[in-house]
């Protein structure tokens, strides 16, 4: 019974603390710039090669 009573006082208090504390602030909206666009085209000419060796390897 103790044991019961332990672990419910320490669930209260921890719910407590969670429920006291502040909400998170606002979400910043993320920049995008060049930086993305490198990405996105290094992506399309790595798919690309991917592509050209293996229909390379298929035609021998």
């Amino acid at each position: 019974m103790k044991k019961i009573i332990v672990t419910l006082i320490i669930t209260i208090v921890f719910v407590s603390i969670g429920f006291s504390q502040p909400p998170p602030p606002d979400p910043q909206p993320i920049p995008i710039d060049g930086g993305l666009l490198f990405l996105l085209l290094g992506g399309i000419f790595l798919g690309g090669r991917e592509v050209y060796i293996h229909e390379k390897k298929k035609n021998k």
